[in-house]
């Protein structure tokens, strides 16, 4: 067996690695303006070493934890088919749909790929730590480098239970949150007015039809005065999706339902997606705001469109044209699918920004990466001057990392008082 990768390997990863990169530089443009740098840097940086990735896979996993195991060869050969099969899962996304973000594949392979692509992550973790520590007591002990048996197979059960868990947590129909927001200047009629939202539902094979029916029928169990999705409901285009998103035109609340973009949606028919999503009974706000009125006061519901708009030769989002013509004193719930803009949001005199986005960074650690690219909002509740900014961990997640360990998927619903 090579130690390294052979020239023809090593052409295929790099040909992939420009694909990659120029998706990269796609995704880079659009970003919010103000984490592009750190964002863009990332995705550069993780494009151009994507031969070292690949390297690091295949010398940490196959031949450090895979090889010096007691398996007979064929076992060998036929676990590194599957690992390098497992680790080109995005490719085969591609293959499948034209996209990575939609693998148009049965769920349960789908689920079956997320699964060994998260244990392959975490082998390649437990791997090094074990490596370090080895080297540590050998450096110490002074003599040469063991690693027995019985670490391999340890950190191979953890790394498949814990990724096991990770999918688990992530493909559920998730559990409703409550949230109380004091808001200055409420009034006494909208006092004890709740807002369900929804958000990051990615409906696609891993979230089909029948997980969308239980969504709503968990959000409608609610009652909620205003049902709000926040962006990224789907991943694929109209025909490929139009039977699982057909239940959330079941959604029932008095006020309505309105909803923001999502980055996703520029990603697939941005157009033809709005107006379908409209036809479901939603109410776009596209750089613009609804009122709710009772009994004479007005409760301002703004949407802005994505940060990614301007890269599809869409309408960027437009706060100021959104809270345009808004009753002096109402006060202001936003829609922002992506959080990383809230300080402007309250500058604005939002009082309650809601968003999504980040999945709530996905897995415990990794979340404060994601927060660097979202202007440090990642999970939950954050007071950011006199507004309150609640980033939903998400009701789904892209299918492309199906993973949650530590930041759960959330039905929220918001219970507003006066301040």
């Amino acid at each position: 067996m090579q130690p390294y990768p052979s020239a023809k390997a090593e052409g295929f990863f790099n040909a992939s690695s420009q694909m990659v990169l120029k998706e990269a530089r796609h995704r880079e443009n659009l970003l919010p303006c103000r984490s592009v740098a750190c964002c863009g840097l990332i995705f550069r940086i993780i494009c151009l070493l994507r031969p070292f990735i690949f390297g690091t896979l295949f010398v940490v996993v196959i031949l450090n934890w895979l090889w010096p195991l007691p398996l007979a060869l064929p076992v060998k050969l036929a676990a590194i088919i599957l690992i390098v099969g497992a680790a080109l899962f995005h490719q085969w996304s591609r293959l499948s749909s034209g996209s990575i973000f939609a693998p148009e594949m049965p769920r349960p392979v789908v689920i079956l790929f997320n699964w060994a692509f998260g244990a392959l992550m975490f082998v390649t973790v437990g791997q090094i730590m074990v490596d370090i520590v080895a080297a540590l007591v050998a450096l110490v002990q002074w003599h040469g480098i063991v690693i027995g048996t019985i670490p391999r197979v340890a950190i191979g059960g953890l790394a498949a239970l814990l990724s096991a868990l990770g999918v688990w947590n992530a493909v559920r129909v998730p559990p409703v949150g409550h949230e109380t927001v004091s808001i200055k200047g409420l009034a006494p009629a909208f006092d004890g007015y709740r807002i369900a939202q929804l958000t990051d539902l990615h409906i696609t094979r891993v979230f089909p039809r029948r997980w969308a029916e239980e969504v709503v029928l968990r959000t409608n169990a609610i009652g909620a005065d205003l049902i709000v999705v926040t962006g990224d409901f789907i991943d694929g285009s109209v025909a490929m999706r139009r039977d699982d998103v057909a239940p959330l035109a079941q959604l029932v609340a008095p006020d309505g339902l309105m909803a923001c973009p999502g980055n996703h949606e520029y990603f697939f028919d941005y157009r033809e997606w709005m107006q379908h999503i409209g036809t479901l009974g939603f109410h776009m706000l596209l750089n613009t705001h609804r009122l709710i009125t009772r009994n004479g006061a007005s409760l301002v519901v703004a949407g802005v469109t994505d940060h990614s708009a301007a890269g599809h030769g869409e309408a960027r989002p437009d706060l100021a044209a959104a809270l345009a013509g808004r009753p002096e004193g109402a006060p202001v719930i936003l829609l922002d699918h992506q959080p990383g803009g809230a300080r402007q949001a309250a500058a604005q005199g939002v009082a309650l920004q809601l968003s999504g986005h980040t999945h709530g960074g996905m897995i415990y650690g990794l979340d404060r990466m994601v927060a660097r690219g979202n202007n440090g909002f990642v999970s939950r509740r954050y007071e950011v001057g006199a507004m309150t900014l609640y980033v939903s961990n998400g009701t789904g997640i892209w299918p492309g990392f199906a993973l949650r360990l530590g930041r759960p998927s959330e039905i929220t619903c918001f219970h507003l008082k006066s301040a």
